[in-house]
């Protein structure tokens, strides 16, 4: 296959859809690998059934639902537009409390209002945070750190300059600590992604804006090109992901 037919076969994956916040399109042709901690298994150690628990950033909600909460109890902000749009449509039917939020300043919640609150992946200020939670209310948040992707970014991005290079867990960590929170866990790892083919790198940067800033498979063709050939010695791609967890309780 030569380039020029390279280059139509990965404007198609470029132009392909993408809903929620789901990556299924690219099962079998990426490996990650993995965190030392269980998210989900976290969360359900600290979890009751009555609990009001709000999951800030739902994206399109599929995570939420695997937590299996009693949907009565259960509220989401959402911040993109054709996400909250998706989960109006699945969510709300359900009895799930699904809250357009703008501004991670000014959540749309009484204060007090929750027993747990989680956030994976997703923006938060930890006073607002506070604020809205009970009194020895619990906040786990997953974070990707400023670092994520940061080398495959270079390799792509002409002048690449990182957006987030203050979110590491030693910032966080100390900001939380100040806003009265007992910190009862918090971890930091920086896993490898593997992609077993450029078309999947397309699919993935295309929707990853804020680390692949202005990509396309047109502008970036010749970076492509250079990270084809690497793939064809290795049979991979790598990329270095940074991540952290952290769970904490307000305190009285």
């Amino acid at each position: 296959m030569d380039y020029s037919e390279l280059k139509e076969l990965w404007r198609k994956e470029e132009k392909n859809a993408f809903e929620g916040w789901d990556f299924s399109y690219l099962k079998n042709r990426w490996k990650d690998e993995g965190l030392p901690w269980d998210y989900k298994e976290i969360l359900k150690k600290y979890l009751n059934s009555d609990h009001k628990l709000l999951d800030m950033g739902t994206g399109g909600g599929e995570f939420l639902l695997s937590l299996n909460h009693p949907y009565n109890n259960t509220s989401v902000t959402e911040m993109w537009e054709p996400n909250v749009k998706l989960c109006k449509k699945k969510l709300e039917p359900l009895g799930i409390e699904v809250k357009q939020a703008f501004n991670d300043s000014k959540l749309p919640f009484k204060d007090n209002v929750f027993d747990m609150i989680i956030n994976r992946h997703g923006s938060f200020d930890i006073k607002e945070v506070k604020r809205i939670l009970k009194p020895n209310g619990i906040f786990i948040t997953q974070q990707v750190g400023g670092k994520n992707n940061e080398k495959l970014s270079n390799a792509l991005i002409k002048n690449f300059k990182p957006l987030f290079s203050q979110n590491t867990l030693e910032n966080n960590l100390k900001e939380i600590e100040k806003n009265f929170f007992e910190i009862l866990y918090a971890k930091e790892f920086f896993p490898y992604l593997r992609f077993k083919d450029i078309g999947a790198l397309v699919y993935f940067a295309k929707i990853i804006k804020w680390e692949f800033p202005n990509f396309s498979v047109d502008s970036c063709f010749e970076e492509l090109c250079k990270l084809y050939e690497e793939l064809n010695v290795k049979g991979y791609i790598e990329s270095i992901e940074h991540r952290f967890i952290i769970v904490c309780r307000k305190r009285k």
